[in-house]
């Protein structure tokens, strides 16, 4: 008898029923300002680059109608990514946009794109609502990080680190981890560079497994209902990110709503045309980068 072709959307190769969300409500929406970037980092998560525009620079109209049906929703924040949301030309005018309604994280290399905005971030501290920024430092090892960013982009990013808490602005930094890592004594590492920028040496380090490039398939486990009953409790299950969080991603000259940060290199992640309709939507962890929310508790959110 020939068995019925297996739908990879909501089955396992194996067959079994797939690990989903049911999102519960809507805390933090994110932004993807595009993905054109003054760097070009060989491991970024979403093949940023000078010129790239697999996802587009999101303007300030669409941004604004999705801020209005968030905050019909009860969103409590908004966060933007990239590429450098720096490099996008109406970057400056949504961040404020957005400040006027809800405080928001913005997540940044803080070199060039964003040094050369100093005066205007500055500005943004007469808003409602406050900013905050996280920068990457990929590595406690300037050469380490320069190998990927280009020379002297470490000093630069430490630099404007240390500009941005002393205007009062909140900060945190990004890393990478690295397979087997002692992970406190690597955030440890980061202290005299914080002291250097003259940082509390207690900001939130943000770690981030390896994602592999947009497109990518590797090989990892698959999630199953079983998976997320046996191995992970209601609490751990609510922690994921597709729970509370959505992403406005503009392609093709619209814009998707993203189950999260990051799925956007897969279409069956756009869920619906409405914020209000996403929410109803069943996700399906089905991209390889699930298994790192499930495996690592991974999650580019600092909470709300």
């Amino acid at each position: 008898m020939k068995m019925d072709r297996i739908d990879p959307w909501l089955r396992t190769s194996l067959n079994e029923p797939r690990g989903y969300i049911q999102p519960q409500r809507l805390n933090e929406l994110w932004f993807h300002t595009g993905t054109n970037c003054n760097q070009h980092c060989p491991f970024c998560l979403e093949g940023s680059k000078p010129g790239c525009n697999r996802i587009e620079f999101l303007t300030l109209s669409d941004a604004q109608r999705f801020i209005e049906e968030a905050l019909e929703l009860g969103v409590r924040k908004f966060s933007f990514t990239g590429g450098e949301p720096f490099v996008n030309p109406e970057f400056v005018a949504i961040l404020g946009a957005a400040l006027e309604h809800r405080p928001c994280l913005v997540l940044t290399n803080a070199t060039e794109p964003l040094m050369n905005q100093f005066g205007a971030v500055l500005s943004l501290r007469d808003k409602p609502n406050a900013p905050s920024f996280r920068v990457s430092l990929d590595h406690p090892d300037p050469v380490r990080h320069d190998e990927s960013r280009g020379k002297g982009n470490f000093k630069k990013a430490l630099n404007t680190l240390g500009r941005l808490y002393k205007a009062g602005f909140g900060v945190s930094i990004a890393r990478l981890m690295l397979p087997g890592e002692d992970s406190a004594a690597v955030d440890r590492a980061y202290a005299p560079f914080f002291r250097e920028a003259g940082v509390t040496e207690g900001i939130t380090i943000i770690k981030f497994p390896e994602f592999h490039l947009p497109g990518s398939i590797p090989d990892v486990p698959e999630i199953s209902e079983g998976c997320m009953t046996r191995y992970l409790n209601a609490e751990q299950r609510a922690a994921f990110m597709c729970n509370t969080s959505k992403m406005i991603v503009r392609k093709n000259g619209r814009c998707g709503i993203y189950a999260c940060t990051l799925v956007d290199d897969d279409e069956r992640f756009d869920l619906d045309a409405t914020l209000r309709e996403s929410m109803q939507q069943r996700v399906m962890l089905a991209h390889h980068r699930c298994y790192s929310c499930f495996a690592c508790g991974a999650s580019c959110s600092e909470g709300v």
